[in-house]
């Protein structure tokens, strides 16, 4: 059971009437708060139970479909982000392009990182942390590989079009890496490895944002949010597309005690991610702490052109088996289906492709109240028909 329902009694009911996004406003805040806490650093918790124990599961729910809401087509979400990021002076072509990322993302149900980033993308514009209109520039090139500058803008530029600037390096030499600097947050690190698997290609990619450790904190404080993907195609069945955060344990001593391998391994992971996105593309350089911007994050993808090293087709078609093979084992408790990774945002992007994307009251609410504060309208009433 979704933790906040006990706070939205009817959160199935239609709404009617100009002041229905009002009405859904105090329904939608317990999700709201667990969201936040989860942004914040502490997980937000679905009320599932262990079918052995009866315990309570600490999963993760924010990125399923939600189980109330309504349906809007790709293209009116997306248009309505476009809008937005226009209204806070983005070029035309970047808001084009950031808003159809975000709304892809949320046709795969992957909310955290679609327009549930909107509200703070829009905010940290507006306050002058970051570029509206970058100057994405390549600082530096060869035959298989690219640097990337991002001005201060965000991250999702430099990283698209230095991937596109990969994928047919690769289609040329096999291989190709682009690494990325002086911009700010990049989105999901699945956004540009989702770009190689459109090619043929497997795509890697890691980013990292510059902080400091502090001297009398553990060495496990090493650990945060560093994201990274790797994307291998497949044919019939679901792409492999491992997409995360490196925030993988909190660490609680007792917890340690029990599993101290399974610690060190998460900071040797985030390390090697830091290092790879972070400190290889040169985000601590001082040029980069003195810009006039909040330009404190940085990228590394890789592209890797599958014909250059099998036929296409046979990793297609092993990679099916693989997978498959998978699907048919059982779940894990807890679960309903046997899925790798990226597996069910495959399941969903198809599915919402076709019948619209669902959007819960909560995210309908924060994009409603950011277009009220910059007047714009917005389509949702239109499709209140498509409430469940």
């Amino acid at each position: 059971m979704d933790p906040c329902q006990s706070r939205r009694p009817d959160a199935g009911a239609p709404l009617h009437g100009r002041n229905h996004l009002q009405d859904r406003r105090a329904l939608a805040t317990g999700r709201l708060e667990v969201e936040l806490e989860e942004d914040l650093g502490r997980p937000a918790v679905a009320e599932r139970r262990s079918p052995s124990t009866g315990s309570p599961m600490n999963l993760n729910r924010r990125n399923y479909p939600p189980e109330h809401g309504i349906r809007i087509p790709f293209g009116d979400l997306k248009k309505l982000l476009v809008t937005l990021f226009e209204s806070v002076n983005t070029s035309s072509e970047d808001a084009n392009l950031l808003a159809s990322i975000l709304t892809r993302n949320n046709q795969r149900c992957l909310y955290s990182h679609g327009t549930g980033q909107v509200p703070y993308y829009l905010q940290r514009i507006k306050d002058g942390d970051v570029n509206p209109r970058p100057n994405v520039t390549v600082v530096q090139e060869a035959a298989a590989s690219i640097v990337m500058d991002g001005d201060g803008g965000l991250g999702y530029f430099p990283c698209y079009h230095g991937t596109m600037k990969a994928i047919e390096k690769a289609k040329q030499g096999g291989i190709a890496a682009v690494t990325t600097r002086n911009h700010q947050h990049v989105g999901s690190a699945g956004n540009y490895t989702r770009l190689a698997l459109e090619h043929d290609c497997i795509g890697i990619s890691a980013s990292s944002h510059r902080t400091h450790l502090n001297p009398d904190s553990l060495i496990f404080s090493v650990v945060d949010s560093s994201p990274s993907s790797i994307a291998v195609p497949a044919g019939e069945q679901p792409p492999l597309v491992m997409d995360m955060g490196g925030g993988l344990v909190r660490f609680e001593e007792e917890l340690f005690e029990r599993i101290p391998t399974t610690y060190f391994k998460v900071m040797a992971f985030t390390a090697a991610v830091r290092a790879l996105a972070g400190v290889f593309p040169g985000i601590y350089r001082q040029e980069f702490v003195d810009s006039p911007w909040e330009a404190n994050q940085g990228a590394f993808i890789a592209i890797v052109d599958v014909a250059h090293f099998m036929p296409l087709e046979e990793l297609k078609s092993e990679m099916d088996r693989f997978i498959a093979e998978a699907r048919a084992t059982q779940p894990l408790p807890g679960m309903e289906t046997a899925e790798l990774a990226g597996g069910n945002e495959w399941t969903w992007a198809k599915d919402n492709e076709k019948n619209g994307i669902p959007m819960s009251d909560d995210h309908v609410i924060q994009l409603q109240d950011e277009a009220d504060k910059l007047g714009v309208e917005t389509p949702f009433a239109k499709f209140e028909h498509t409430r469940f």
